[in-house]
């Protein structure tokens, strides 16, 4: 790495606040809280959907499969426009195609084109997710890295936290209650798209692209935002020299050492969406097979969806004190416990308080390995990298209905059927918290170039 890169990345790496405006964050975060209210919105109208349509619930299923196979293909294709043409064009592409889709699946005459407008909503959802991780990554300073992710992650998740109550007022009592939701998501994303036209690209991009002149440009207005607000002097740069700069492209990301890495996180991400879409989109139907009426398996999960936000706060808190692998591992077992006892011990108490834990598990653990993921990787080819192992690992989610419900008629006829596909669900979080263990210890570490 020449002198001026590692200058460079020393002065934004020794900034100890965040040194932009607040806006990047709110509009970045509001693209999370839009994807992530679609996610709960499929789930919520999955049981309406088969009335209306006159369909099998396998048949509604591949609305949900469709669009997360929208999701691996939107989350390659943009993450190579945001590696090569920089970050912002390919957060603005994300929103184009969720808000379209969104848009469009609201007036879906008929399940063969809710199936067609939800794979566009799909490529949205994962270009989205793989570029604002990969974004907020490359924007923060080695120190603080993991609670800015977990915060913009956080106003995603409040998306978790608000559709299900909005969903229980409309869902259950207007045969459009469903369309209305997409709609909602659609209106957002356009908004979102279009203050998204003012954010920049990051330094380190423009540092990987050797565009040093736009990134002297931006550091300087990152530095003086950062004097402001750390009230002092701003610490002297390290000298210790960055990480080796790695000349990549996308055949080298197939060789040693990333392609264990890519493995690695394909892994884990294969694993833990099996267990955690199952929860977020069949739970309610779950809560209805176990004899729950549709009411009150809304209100249940709404109740739920609470814990999302403190576990997104508690991410916010927690991420760059602790290593994130380890911290990965304990919140994993910890749903593994809340889902094994929710299988076994199920009551309308039982399902409020640890509902209420698997949640928030959720909420602390996914902006952790969302985190953990994109710092395993070069600059060059990050977003990329996170597109292709989180988008592989949407395999396991976009089958997630008929491997948790093939479960539950396996057990149907013995009476543990409900038990059994939340015990699947539990056990992907055990294997999860197993895994990560073998992972690098990345904490607090200055990102490869």
């Amino acid at each position: 790495m020449d002198d001026k890169a590692l200058d460079l990345l020393n002065r934004l790496d020794r900034i100890p606040v965040w040194p932009y405006s607040y806006w990047i964050l709110i509009t970045v975060g509001a693209g999370f809280f839009f994807a992530f209210f679609d996610i709960i919105t499929i789930g919520l109208a999955l049981p309406v959907l088969s009335k209306q349509f006159q369909i099998s619930t396998e048949t509604a299923l591949w609305a949900i499969s469709s669009g997360l196979i929208g999701y691996i293909i939107g989350a390659f294709l943009d993450s190579r426009i945001s590696d090569l043409l920089g970050r912002r064009l390919a957060l603005i592409l994300s929103m184009l195609f969720f808000s379209v889709g969104s848009i469009l699946s609201a007036t879906s005459p008929n399940i063969e084109w809710l199936i067609v407008w939800r794979f566009i909503i799909g490529m949205g959802i994962g270009s989205e997710i793989a570029n604002v991780t990969t974004y907020i990554a490359e924007l923060s300073p080695a120190s603080c890295r993991g609670r800015f992710t977990a915060l913009a992650i956080t106003i995603g998740f409040l998306g978790f936290s608000v559709v299900p109550f909005v969903g229980l007022a409309l869902i259950p009592h207007f045969n459009w209650g469903w369309r209305i939701l997409f709609a909602c998501g659609g209106l957002g994303g356009f908004a979102i798209l279009f203050s998204r036209r003012f954010i920049p690209n990051t330094i380190r991009w423009y540092i990987s692209t050797h565009q040093y002149q736009q990134a002297e440009t931006e550091l300087l207005k990152a530095e003086q935002i950062a004097c402001k607000r750390f009230k002092r002097s701003l610490p002297t740069p390290s000298s210790i020299a960055s990480p080796s700069p790695v000349k990549m492209n996308l055949r080298k990301l197939f060789h040693p050492p990333y392609l264990l890495r890519l493995i690695f996180f394909m892994t884990l991400w294969l694993i833990y969406y099996l267990g955690n879409y199952g929860w977020l989109t069949l739970n309610t139907n779950l809560f209805l097979m176990k004899g729950f009426n549709l009411t009150h398996s809304l209100l249940l999960v709404a109740i739920n969806s609470l814990g999302f936000i403190v576990g997104a706060v508690l991410a916010i808190f927690l991420s760059d004190i602790f290593e994130r692998k380890y911290l990965i591992s304990l919140i994993a077992l910890l749903w593994t416990i809340s889902l094994l006892l929710i299988a076994w011990f199920m009551s309308m108490t039982i399902i409020l308080i640890f509902g209420f834990v698997s949640t928030a598990t959720i909420a602390f653990f996914i902006p952790l390995l969302y985190t953990y993921t994109a710092e395993n990787f070069p600059t060059p080819c990050r977003a990329t990298s996170v597109a292709i192992t989180d988008g592989i690992g949407h395999f396991s989610a976009a089958f997630c209905g008929q491997i948790i419900l093939g479960v539950y008629s396996l057990f149907k006829a013995s009476g543990y059927g409900v038990a059994m596909a939340f015990t699947t669900m539990a056990l992907t979080g055990l294997l999860t918290a197993l895994l990560v263990l073998l992972g690098k210890r990345m904490t607090g570490k200055q990102l490869s170039q």
